[in-house]
């Protein structure tokens, strides 16, 4: 009736309106909850380091990575020392983003979601003159910084100079630098340049060195907007089928797991002060969130019970062997053989020697993702700020 009031269906649609608003309430609490449970969102990663997590830069710098690296996941070679996958690359599949391009990589190349820096061959030390001639790679991790840094810098300039998207649509958006995950995973190239080219005491007092750039890296990378560092500490050196090969160990240099006890030993210290330094560096680098991943750990615990893990012997790679090299030829006792691959990598953690196998890589990121390896003890997917 018009001008009559029907209170009714005011106190109706009051009525209504509580109702509505209570379950809007616990509707956003509940998604509230999930989502903390669900962890949070990376739009990108960039990577540092060495052949453990290399995608592709020494393929596109110094020629492609030779068949049969790629066979079991790729089919073909994918810049990868390896059969397969990369720890970095299953990374990059549990935040749900592509795998990364290697920053030196001209072709198909996309950077939307982050890049990767990391170079086969390189140290945490500048490259310098010894280092290169002992067959290390001049892309250490300061390059590997100047590199970020354009790409950062022409990024910025880009957006800000393009009309057209397509410009710019595989590049970062130059807002989700800070958002970021910074991962580096380096060492073992500085380790195993101690081992052939010092004695052990002389190279132990040297870590401190070494030490002290990988901190000024992560400085410098704070510096440049970096918040969320996921950091690798170094594998098992003495227990790569290659050192044991060429640096046979002496009666009573054998740790319980078939490995080169003082090898390891150099690498535990490493490990030591490096953990030490990450510690510092939280306290020094306010917003930063450092998380120290115990990637050594991990890896000693698939090669000391290989068998149990359902693999082969640990010392034995699939590609390769101490006559010729992974995808490469060698003439032995007047024959010209091929380093071919094995019948079925998935039983090796060894691929070449070097470096680890898909399945092995795989073994290894289901046992550091979850964060029980890592200080604090948070899963990669909680670990934004």
């Amino acid at each position: 009736m018009n001008g009559v009031i029907d209170f009714r269906g005011s106190l109706g649609s009051i009525s209504s309106k509580k109702t509505v608003m209570a379950v809007a309430i616990s509707l956003l609490l509940v998604a509230s909850l999930l989502g903390s449970s669900c962890g949070c969102h990376f739009p990108a990663i960039y990577n540092w380091g060495d052949s453990n997590s290399d995608t592709g830069s020494v393929s596109a710098a110094f020629g492609r990575v030779p068949w049969p690296c790629g066979e079991s996941f790729f089919g073909k070679p994918a810049g990868r020392y390896s059969d397969g996958r990369l720890i970095i690359d299953f990374i990059a599949n549990e935040l749900k983003l592509p795998f990364l391009s290697a920053y030196l990589d001209a072709i198909d190349s996309n950077f939307r979601h982050g890049a990767n820096f990391a170079a086969s061959g390189s140290t945490i030390q500048p490259a310098d003159d010894k280092l290169f001639d002992t067959g290390f790679n001049p892309l250490s991790l300061d390059i590997q910084l100047l590199q970020f840094q354009q790409l950062k810098e022409r990024t910025n300039e880009l957006y800000d100079q393009a009309k057209n998207p397509d410009i710019t649509d595989r590049l970062p958006r130059p807002e989700e630098f800070s958002k970021s995950l910074y991962i580096l995973d380096c060492g073992q190239n500085d380790l195993h340049y101690g081992i052939i080219t010092s004695i052990e005491d002389q190279f132990k007092a040297f870590i401190p060195n070494i030490i002290k750039q990988f901190a000024a890296a992560v400085e410098k990378l704070f510096q440049q907007g970096a918040r969320v560092f996921w950091i690798h500490n170094t594998g098992p050196i003495g227990c790569l089928p290659t050192v044991i090969i060429n640096f046979p160990p002496k009666p009573g240099n054998v740790d319980q797991a078939g490995c080169i006890k003082s090898y390891n030993e150099l690498a535990q210290e490493f490990n030591k002060q490096l953990k030490d330094t990450v510690s510092q560096l939280k306290a020094k680098l306010p917003g930063a969130r450092l998380i120290y991943v115990d990637i050594y750990s991990a890896k000693f615990s698939l090669i000391s019970e290989a068998n149990k893990y359902g693999f082969v012997d640990p010392f034995v790679n699939c590609c390769g062997d101490h006559h010729v090299e992974c995808g490469k030829t060698a003439v032995v006792n007047g024959t010209e053989i091929f380093g071919a691959s094995c019948s079925d990598p998935s039983k090796h953690i060894s691929w070449d020697g070097i470096h680890y196998t898909e399945a092995a890589n795989y073994w290894v990121v289901n046992r550091i993702l979850d964060g029980s390896l890592s200080d604090p003890p948070l899963p990669i997917t909680k670990a934004c700020l």
